[in-house]
């Protein structure tokens, strides 16, 4: 078996898999995914790393690309985005307190993933019944929390790099006030919360040392803050979801 470094097309993150054939760099391969597969291009990788990971259980890839793959995969796309600028529409012609996201077309064109954000449920009974009428296919839609709407959208942190989220991160772990605390950081909603709005990820890479070098650490800096109010901002409802079939 061969190890692979890929990039799925629409993600900053590289994975590792196995292939049963050897793929060189710049090529493309289907991986599996939610939606029944996704491309990815394979990315160059050095050797000790690939001995390293000889071994290891990887997932393995569906298979090498070929050009009907690619155009498949292409046609999904602008399917895809057709489906959000639709979707984007009817919300606002309905007056729907939510946030369209991202939308995911399975391959077998029978089922289709709508994301969202909003601040509590939402009857978008009516908004399901447009989209299945329009594209007579299985309409999920699936709310998201704010955390999984930055994974998704991606952005900047104050450090100037991508954000962990976007760029790196496969799951979430949680984070205290405490430890922002144990490194002797200012409790500062605009120094030490993300873009997301929640505490930032890497405050717990920093456990354990002095804090962060670009924090100010000036008392005359300090901003007062509610720090029970910090400390009660729990995740989201990760997910509500509803299937209908249009009748």
């Amino acid at each position: 078996m061969y190890v692979l470094k890929v990039r799925p097309r629409d993600s900053m993150r590289s994975f590792h898999f196995s292939s049963k054939e050897e793929i060189q760099p710049g090529e493309f391969v289907v991986i599996p995914s939610e939606g029944g597969g996704q491309l990815a291009e394979v990315e160059p990788e050095s050797s000790v790393i690939k001995e390293s990971l000889k071994n290891k259980i990887l997932p393995e890839i569906l298979r090498k690309a070929d050009e009907k793959d690619r155009k498949v995969f292409e046609d999904k796309e602008e399917k895809e985005k057709e489906a959000y600028e639709f979707c984007k529409s009817k919300i606002k012609e309905r007056g729907l307190p939510m946030k369209l996201l991202k939308v995911l077309f399975f391959l077998d064109g029978q089922k289709s993933i709508f994301y969202f954000t909003a601040e509590g449920r939402i009857d978008f009974r009516d908004l399901v019944k447009d989209l299945a009428r329009k594209y007579r296919m299985r309409i999920e839609m699936r709310q998201i929390g704010v955390r999984d709407e930055t994974k998704i959208l991606g952005g900047y942190g104050i450090c100037g790099r991508p954000l962990c989220c976007f760029s790196f991160l496969k799951k979430f772990e949680p984070v205290s006030l405490q430890t922002a605390k144990d490194q002797n950081l200012n409790v500062n909603p605009t120094k030490i919360s993300g873009v997301c709005g929640r505490l930032v990820c890497c405050l717990n890479y920093e456990e354990g040392t002095i804090g962060r070098l670009y924090i100010d650490q000036d008392e005359d800096d300090l901003i007062q803050y509610d720090e029970e109010q910090i400390e009660s901002e729990g995740e989201e409802i990760p997910e509500v979801l509803t299937d209908l079939d249009d009748k």
